[in-house]
C-alpha cells in the first residue's frame, strides 16, 4: 500500500466520474490504531477562475490549479504514483485556499 506524505502531489484515481488525476495531500501522518485516508485537494486544468483555485506551477503538471471545493477523502489504494511535491510556501496557498472553503478564514 502507498505512503503518502502532506504536501506531496500523487497521480489519484479518483473513480469514473471525476478520472485519475493529480492531488495533493493535506492531512499530517495517521497512526496505526486511526483510518488510512488522505485529504487531497485535487488539480484541475478546466479552470473557471474561482476564489477556491489555487494556480501554482509545478515541475510535471500541466497548467492549472488546485480546486479546493473538489477537497475529498480518499484510501491508500487509490494513490497510483507520487509525481511531486510543493514547497512550503505552494502548500501555504493550497492551506489558505481550504480555509477559505471552509469558511475558516
Amino acid at each position: 500500500m502507498p505512503i503518502g506524505r502532506r504536501g506531496e502531489v500523487w497521480q489519484v484515481d479518483l473513480g469514473l466520474a471525476a478520472k485519475v488525476r493529480p492531488g495533493v495531500i493535506l492531512n499530517v501522518p495517521f497512526l496505526e490504531n486511526e483510518r488510512a485516508v488522505y485529504e487531497i485537494v485535487p488539480h484541475t486544468t478546466a479552470l473557471r477562475g474561482t476564489r477556491f483555485e489555487i494556480p501554482l506551477a509545478v515541475a510535471g503538471l500541466q497548467p492549472g490549479a488546485f480546486d479546493a471545493q473538489g477537497l475529498r477523502s480518499v484510501p491508500p489504494q487509490v494513490l497510483l504514483r507520487r509525481l511531486s511535491v510543493l514547497g512550503p510556501e505552494q502548500m501555504a496557498q493550497v492551506e489558505d485556499g481550504v480555509k477559505r472553503w471552509l469558511g475558516l478564514i
